[in-house]
């Protein structure tokens, strides 16, 4: 039976975890990679239909709980999402989400989603486009610096959207080495564990820092990157957490999401306020240049942003259309008089 036009209009979809994970293989990981990555180009080369600010941020001393609000005037997008990066150490995941889409036109939600597992696509599908646009030409072999629950969608991503075929694993945990290496089995990436963040950058076109500890840490020291590699800094996403030495960052090109955004939350927290950073949908767009010589280093400091969300969101509305990957939520009120919502609640009196 499909649900997608229940009876009662105040019905709002809801795509819970199992939906989502029956629609990703419905689709298939690749296939779900690819076309989110088209939609986010498709809204970044839109970018200035949208109302943009930073997060809302909520931080303790175990973590952060952020909204990501964005809008493009016909359609509003929210995120709720966690980082407790302690949780790990609990058996709990360290990042958690749902999101929402709402009619602009009625203040009406059309859909409401998990977002865990679809932040993880949208965090793969994102670096996987960018790298498309700013890696070396030609570049086969990526280093996954830190194996948790990020790192097999960001391998996936880099192979089905950006065309490499080796990974080289490095964590300071082996089991989550081991966890990562299993799972990209038969994947038809060719997977090399390694003993060493070093090891791992050996041979790499594009370094991928993904690590989880909310610290001023440095995975990549200047030492390790020579010229002419992508580097994909997607972990240092809150304030007092980096991945990447300042020497790196003086040395290479910066490309951000949302300037405002990232000086707060980014790698480049550790540099001058003024100091100067591309924001990638101008390259998607074709307003500037990405990658301009062999030898350049290209980094993309990536904290996320609302309009990646906003894109997966509209990636899932139409996808469970005509599907049985949603439940019908009653979350409306929804009187016949819609100024009778006293009376509404008391015929329903047992």
């Amino acid at each position: 039976m499909s649900h997608t036009t229940p009876s009662n209009k105040a019905l709002v979809p809801f795509v819970s975890v199992d939906h989502m994970m029956q629609l990703i293989h419905s689709v298939g990981v690749p296939d779900m990679l690819r076309e989110l990555a088209l939609y986010i180009e498709a809204d970044f080369k839109r970018w200035d239909a949208f109302d943009k600010t930073p997060r809302v941020a909520n931080h303790s001393e175990t973590g952060v709980i952020e909204l990501m609000p964005t809008s493009d005037g016909e359609t509003y997008g929210f995120k709720y999402v966690n980082g407790h990066p302690k949780n790990m150490s609990e058996g709990l995941q360290t990042v958690t989400a749902f999101g929402l889409l709402a009619d602009v036109g009625t203040g009406y939600p059309v859909l409401l989603s998990e977002m865990t597992l679809l932040t993880a696509l949208r965090t793969a599908a994102t670096s996987a486009l960018v790298a498309r646009n700013l890696a070396p030409k030609g570049a086969t072999t990526m280093a996954m610096i830190g194996n948790g629950a990020q790192s097999e969608f960001q391998s996936l991503a880099m192979m089905a959207i950006a065309g490499i075929t080796h990974v080289r694993l490095f964590d300071i945990d082996p089991a989550a080495t081991a966890k990562c290496a299993q799972n990209l089995a038969n994947t038809g990436l060719v997977v090399t564990s390694c003993d060493t963040p070093q090891e791992a950058i050996e041979g790499s076109q594009i370094l991928t820092t993904c690590t989880a500890d909310k610290a001023y840490a440095t995975i990549l020291t200047d030492n390790m990157v020579g010229a002419g590699v992508h580097i994909n800094a997607i972990g240092g996403d809150c304030p007092g957490k980096t991945e990447i030495a300042p020497a790196i960052l003086q040395r290479g090109d910066i490309f951000v999401e949302y300037p405002p955004q990232t000086r707060i939350e980014g790698d480049i927290q550790q540099l001058d306020p003024d100091h100067p950073v591309t924001e990638i949908w101008e390259v998607l767009a074709g307003k500037t240049p990405g990658r301009t010589s062999d030898k350049q280093i290209t980094i993309f400091d990536s904290v996320g942003f609302a309009i990646e969300d906003f894109s997966a969101l509209r990636l899932v509305r139409d996808k469970v259309e005509g599907t049985d990957f949603f439940h019908p939520l009653d979350l409306l009120a929804d009187p016949d008089d819609p100024r009778d919502l006293f009376g509404m609640t008391m015929r329903a009196k047992p």
